[in-house]
């Protein structure tokens, strides 16, 4: 596999001593740089795909007319969670 570079990146003198600062033993500041990319591609990706369901969803239950409009869920939400504060005994902050 043929390899490609990315783009030289000019930062501020402190962000690079900061990324310094966090390398890990063995670690250097290119294979840092090239993780972080990497990390943010992945999440992007991931982000991309979230939406793409959750429109695909509301797609799907507005053309099948069996959806719930989202201020009965927050109701209903908010129902669940005032039921499970009065189920649990609140414990004192302060133990004395």
């Amino acid at each position: 596999m043929k390899t490609a570079t990315l783009p030289s990146l000019r930062v501020a003198p402190e962000l690079r001593k900061a990324a310094e600062a966090v390398l890990q033993e063995g670690e250097t500041l290119s294979g840092f740089v090239e993780e972080s990319v990497r990390r943010q591609v992945e999440f992007r990706y991931s982000q991309q795909a979230f939406i793409a369901r959750g429109l695909a969803s509301a797609e799907a239950a507005q053309k099948s007319e069996k959806y719930i409009p989202a201020e009965e869920v927050l109701a209903k939400l908010a129902q669940r969670l005032a039921q499970a504060g009065k189920a649990k005994p609140k414990r004192n902050a302060r133990a004395k």
